[in-house]
């Protein structure tokens, strides 16, 4: 099978980041990758390329790991109160989601929050205190504490 070199224009999942060069199979690069524009054919040509790539990826990713400091020292002083049905003894109809928790960041808080970067290790089924995880970045993960409270 043939292998071709290119360089990723667009982080690609499983397959690397933007200005990562990376050997491919020639069909998936070509039939694939370069006509979505996510990879150039790595030439001799292309290598200025790679640098300017290079650098960009460099200013986002500390861009990034800033805002994720920021959004960490934040996040550690916020109480994200959530209030649902539940039974007499304490037990809720369902659970909370990490999705539940991102809307009521959204709500109360107007702070955008991807569900995913949200760790539940159980799901949340009884009122009360809840400390969650919340990887806000490779380098940072903080914890949000969550007050689940009855609505009745």
């Amino acid at each position: 099978m043939a292998k071709v070199d290119i360089i990723l224009v667009k982080n690609v999942v499983g397959l690397g980041g933007e200005s990562d060069e990376v050997t491919v199979a020639a069909g998936y690069a070509r039939n694939y990758l370069i006509p979505h524009g996510m990879a150039v054919v790595s030439t001799s040509a292309t290598k200025r390329q790679r640098e300017a790539l290079k650098k960009r990826r460099m200013e986002r990713e500390a861009q990034e790991l800033a805002h994720s400091k920021v959004l960490d020292e934040s996040l550690k002083n916020l109480i994200v109160m959530i209030r649902v049905k539940s039974g007499e003894d304490g037990r809720l109809f369902g659970s909370v989601t990490s999705s539940d928790i991102a809307q009521s960041l959204l709500k109360d808080y107007e702070l955008e929050l991807d569900r995913h970067k949200i760790k539940l290790p159980n799901a949340i089924k009884t009122l009360g205190d809840h400390i969650v995880e919340v990887h806000l970045h490779p380098e940072i993960t903080t914890s949000l504490q969550v007050k689940v409270l009855s609505a009745d």
